[in-house]
């Protein structure tokens, strides 16, 4: 199993920064039946605030790359394949990570965000947990389930917990950034257990952080022409440099973000060299992608606001397609089967980012589990 890895509005992973007075608890003298709303707000509703399509636009793209990287994995030891699997997992998971950080800078700010800590999180991290245990027993495999120990695609909806646990932290230093990428490079000297998620948790917190500070007038300046020419020509060159690396470095550990230098065995200072090499790297691929993502509406903004569904799902027919050896057919391994791969994966991302697929699946994704929580006292 490879090592990866993404939310969507009314999901816990990405959710749009837009109020949620529909989901308060009524104060008293407010009517229960519209929950945050006064009488007269209810009489005169306000129209609803458009979404903002861009972020929808980056997440479908995002988890797209997702499905295609744990797809490519059984045809690694192809050049054509290793290449595409390193440029993607160079920038997929660090982009999700800052946008997330960016959709939590006011997580905080209401109780229904933070009901969804529970909502959105434990409850569907235990199921998928205990819905994988029986699929891989399914397979044939030996019955396995530890809840501490997240099982692959588990990892991102506990790293996320924690990172969401810590943004008052980071809210309140005065140089948050610094602090993280300090924290991120001496990380590196420990060897930190996948429990919890702890070393993707430590691995990934720049780009948390990078994003919790981030405001909207930042991703404005990635949307000028001359931004727009230097990142394209950023993507070019890291295509090349995947490409060299896939073909002279077989190891794939540095580009997971969680191996401690003696795992990679390297020495104390040619692991910070290598961290902070990969750090601007992934930096400059994220704010490049960021760039030359559309702002408008697209035919694919409506299925971003659906990619948590994607992201849990998709391990299903992944790993089904991985036990029965049908990505390990000779014609796949080279670059018309990368090809093959890639598109069967990027429609399989799409089906899962449909309503239907949410509408078969939210009473386990998305729970509604209001009677779970206290509701405030008025003033």
């Amino acid at each position: 199993m490879t090592d990866t890895r993404s939310s969507v509005p009314a999901t816990s992973i990405e959710q749009q920064d837009t109020t949620d007075a529909k989901n308060r608890w009524p104060l008293p003298g407010q009517d229960a039946e519209f929950w945050g709303h006064r009488k007269e707000e209810q009489e005169q509703p306000r129209p609803a605030k458009k979404r903002d399509p861009y972020l929808d636009n980056v997440k479908f793209v995002l988890i797209a790359l997702v499905v295609v990287g744990h797809s490519l994995v059984p045809t690694l030891n192809t050049d054509s394949s290793r290449s595409l699997y390193i440029f993607i997992y160079m920038f997929h998971m660090p982009l999700f990570v800052l946008i997330s950080g960016y959709l939590s800078r006011n997580f905080w700010n209401s109780n229904a965000k933070t009901n969804k800590l529970v909502d959105t999180f434990v409850i569907p991290y235990v199921i998928v947990e205990v819905g994988y245990a029986v699929l891989r027993t399914s397979l044939g495999q030996k019955w396995s389930l530890t809840i501490i120990d997240p099982a692959w695609l588990n990892w991102y909806l506990l790293a996320l917990l924690f990172w969401r646990l810590s943004t008052p932290v980071w809210k309140r230093m005065k140089f948050p950034i610094p602090v993280a990428i300090a924290i991120y490079l001496f990380a590196g000297f420990s060897q930190i257990s996948g429990d919890f998620s702890m070393d993707r948790f430590f691995g990934l917190l720049p780009f948390f952080v990078i994003g919790l500070v981030m405001q909207p007038e930042h991703f404005e300046l990635l949307n000028r022409r001359w931004i727009k020419i230097v990142s394209a020509v950023t993507l070019v060159g890291a295509a090349a440099s995947a490409i060299l690396v896939a073909r002279f470095d077989p190891s794939l550990k540095p580009f997971y973000f969680k191996h401690s230098y003696q795992d990679m065995d390297l020495s104390w200072w040619m692991g910070l060299g290598l961290r902070s090499a990969l750090l601007i790297c992934s930096l400059a691929m994220c704010f490049a992608v960021l760039s030359l993502v559309p702002r408008s509406e697209t035919w694919y903004s409506d299925l971003g606001t659906r990619t948590l569904y994607a992201y849990l799902l998709h391990g299903i027919p992944v790993l089904i397609a991985k036990d029965q050896g049908w990505l390990d057919l000779p014609w796949l391994q080279g670059p018309l089967g990368v090809l093959a791969i890639s598109s069967s994966a990027f429609a399989l991302a799409i089906v899962l980012c449909l309503p239907e697929t949410r509408t078969v699946f939210k009473w386990i994704i998305e729970p509604r589990l209001t009677w779970l929580y206290r509701r405030p006292s008025g003033s």
